[in-house]
């Protein structure tokens, strides 16, 4: 017998909502998706409209349901997958005080320096702080863009702001509370406060941690787990977003938590690689592990027990964007007959990834020798440098915009292989990895991850929804339809295998040691060019 769960998979520029049907397969019956907007300040701030990313669940829902043969009355569950580590403040009745901080957000460096940076440090960290918040979180806020820094901006700069604040919730949780109105965290989203206490025994924020980080533990949320039945679909809810009444909400879990689920990388040492809006690398560990060094945390896993070893991108797909917009458009005279998009094709503005693809494919490996770094709004893992920019390396007379865009693929494929050999240094990784998010869609793309790691990549069915399938996977644990996370690695099927190329494993190897050398030989510069006044 199957069963019908909705999932929201709640990403930095928009939301994918997912009707999935569980039994012995998981299959994907309807997806709509929606866009808001990212607004990005010249001060470093990165915030979002939550009442836009409430209105584009709203509106998927609706066109899912219109455009499956489902009812909602057949829906089982909710669960979701979202971007993690942001801010959202909200009062007694659950509304946002101020727009939600983004994971992307830099402005708090000095209350990151305040807070740790004096005294005897490791890495630029505080040691006794340091040594502190490895033993009772397995991690530590040594990052400008981790949120416990964005609270005390807000508590520093808003402070009529700050004095409303009845929780601290994330993006995700935001929305669980518009489902339901209940004030909850999900352990990975509580881990990311860098507050929990993942000691054994233990299931709370540390009030020792608070102290030291200055937050009022009043403001933090319940804890539960995201196979956790938080709560129905109230009737408000329900009639925003055209379901029944009572369906049971799960906790869900954030994007560095389930879209490995989602890809079937579920066992103690699989490896996945996520090309999305950002990037990243992890690996599912049993155990806590962290290189300060190389900015590498273990993040607490969906499945009870389990950490993902995660290293960050903050712009991979972004890159890719940018391209799009500032060169690709060109090619097809939208700019140089200054013509707005709205009045060109369409179908050509929306397929103008797979444009970019087809007039690439046939660039070398090396890109003619152009090296693009793709820190375009600095860079967390394995350095961690809010000023770090992206560049174009080694561009002459010959150079063409192919050239050049092909090498934007390259960078952002040498950057994962930087986070992968760091990962290398403290654990064992897979030897085929698997490779989802809208990345993962261009053939391209995977033949060039591969070739630059030198190991065999695989895809899955639709690996741009491996978040929304994570959170299916939550809802058919919590509903008890699976046993367990384990059973994703049966239910989801790879799809593709890609090999590398040896032929071009001397090319990459010699530039993926330029690669690395651009961010030390450019440091200074980009502090002088970048670094706020």
């Amino acid at each position: 017998m199957s069963s019908h769960v909705i999932t929201y998979d709640v990403g930095t520029t928009g939301i994918k909502t997912c009707l999935y049907e569980i039994s012995e397969t998981i299959q994907l019956m309807a997806s709509a998706v929606m866009g808001y907007k990212l607004y990005i300040m010249e001060n470093g701030g990165a915030e979002q409209d939550l009442r836009e990313i409430w209105e584009a669940m709203c509106s998927t829902s609706e066109a899912v349901i219109k455009n499956s043969c489902i009812t909602s009355e057949c829906i089982k569950g909710i669960s979701f997958c979202s971007q993690m580590q942001g801010l959202v403040l909200v009062d007694k009745n659950g509304q946002p005080i101020r727009p939600s901080m983004s994971y992307m957000d830099q402005r708090a460096e000095a209350e990151l320096n305040k807070g740790m940076g004096r005294g005897l440090k490791i890495s630029g960290v505080n040691i006794i702080k340091l040594l502190k918040s490895i033993h009772i979180t397995g991690a530590v806020a040594a990052s400008v863009k981790d949120p416990v820094w964005k609270y005390n901006w807000v508590k520093k700069n808003e402070p009529e702001n700050f004095n409303l604040i009845h929780k601290w919730l994330d993006v995700k949780e935001y929305l669980i509370f518009q489902c339901t109105g209940k004030f909850v965290m999900t352990k990975d989203s509580a881990f990311g406060t860098m507050l929990y206490d993942i000691r054994k025994g233990r299931n709370c924020f540390s009030g020792s941690m608070c102290r030291m980080l200055g937050v009022d533990m009043e403001h933090l949320p319940q804890i539960v787990s995201s196979t956790d039945m938080v709560g129905v679909l109230t009737d408000k809810a329900a009639a925003e977003l055209k379901l029944r009444e009572g369906i049971p909400v799960f906790g869900g879990g954030g994007d560095a938590s389930l879209i490995g689920v989602g890809a079937g990388a579920v066992k103690a040492g699989s490896t996945h690689i996520y090309s999305g809006t950002s990037g990243w690398v992890s690996t599912v560990v049993k155990r806590r592990i962290l290189d300060i060094h190389s900015m590498i945390a273990s993040v607490a896993g969906a499945a009870e027990g389990t950490f993902n070893y995660f290293a960050e991108l903050e712009t991979a797909g972004k890159c890719l964007e940018w391209v799009k917009e500032h060169m690709a458009l060109d090619e097809i005279n939208i700019y140089l007959d200054k013509l707005c998009v709205s009045e060109t094709n369409e179908s050509i503005y929306v397929n103008l990834y797979d444009f970019m693809m087809e007039e690439i494919k046939d660039i070398p490996a090396g890109s003619h020798g152009v090296i693009f770094t793709p820190w375009l709004h600095g860079n967390r893992c394995p350095f961690e440098d809010l000023n770090a920019r992206g560049m174009f390396f080694n561009i002459r007379l010959e150079t063409g915009k192919r050239d050049m865009i092909h090498a934007v693929i390259e960078g952002i494929c040498y950057h994962l292989r930087w986070q992968l050999e760091a990962q290398r240094k403290k654990i064992k990784t897979s030897k085929i990895i698997r490779f989802v998010g809208g990345g993962a869609l261009s053939p391209l793309t995977c033949h060039t991850l591969a070739d630059i790691l030198g190991c065999d990549i695989e895809t899955i069915e639709s690996p741009q929804n491996a978040g929304a399938l994570g959170a299916a996977v939550v809802a058919a644990v919590g509903l008890g339809i699976l046993n367990g996370f384990e059973e994703a690695e049966r239910l989801i099927k790879v799809r593709e295998v890609y090999h590398p190329d040896l032929k071009n494993r001397c090319i990459h190897d010699r530039n993926f040691q330029v690669f690395k050398s651009l961010y030390k030989n450019n440091r200074k510069a980009f502090k002088s060019l970048n670094q706020r006044l």
